[in-house]
């Protein structure tokens, strides 16, 4: 993703009072015809700036899938790893009523106030889990964020399910603490 959209997205809670996946659940009541409309109805309705509102807009048409559908296709030829996300995504969301996961054409963000996780299958036999814990040192197993930019601070790359196990969840539950 864009650093620029991938910022505008970060501060879109502070900016607007809501996060992303929250906006897209307000457009999702309604229906609009054109793009424009929608921007307007957030612009007039809840004082969202244009900036904003064409952003939310534009990231909410998601190619007319379903987050299912994005997950599905996300693992499909690498049907293996799909027990892998089940496990990362029953834990993350065990962390807290506060959790948001937003399934996107890659990967699938799980978010508090801001993204603290990103899970993504990197390839056949393997997932990289993006976590965002700032000054957090880097380690044999906890890299360096590599692919995942400025979006995560590190990567964990997690093969099998019993790698998700209690360092990989401290982990996960640190990021979670410091996304407020």
């Amino acid at each position: 993703m864009d650093k620029a959209l991938q910022t505008t997205i970060d501060n879109m809670p502070a900016k607007t009072g809501k996060s992303l996946a929250e906006w897209k659940a307000v457009l999702k009541t309604k229906t609009f015809e054109k793009h424009t409309e929608a921007m307007n109805f957030l612009k007039k309705e809840y004082g969202v700036t244009h900036g904003f509102a064409n952003t939310i807009v534009a990231l909410s048409k998601d190619d007319n899938k379903s987050e299912n559908d994005l997950v599905d296709a996300q693992y499909q030829g690498k049907e293996t790893l799909r027990p892998v996300y089940e496990e990362l995504l029953s834990f993350c969301t065990s962390l807290g009523d506060d959790i948001t996961v937003t399934p996107k054409k890659g990967a699938v963000s799980i978010i508090r106030k801001r993204q603290f996780a990103l899970i993504k299958p990197a390839t056949k036999t393997r997932i990289d889990l993006g976590l965002k814990i700032k000054d957090k040192p880097t380690g044999d197993r906890l890299e360096n964020s590599g692919p995942f930019g400025t979006m995560c601070t590190h990567r964990v790359k997690v093969s099998e399910v019993n790698e998700v196990d209690a360092e990989l969840k401290s982990w996960l539950t640190e990021a979670y603490e410091k996304s407020v």
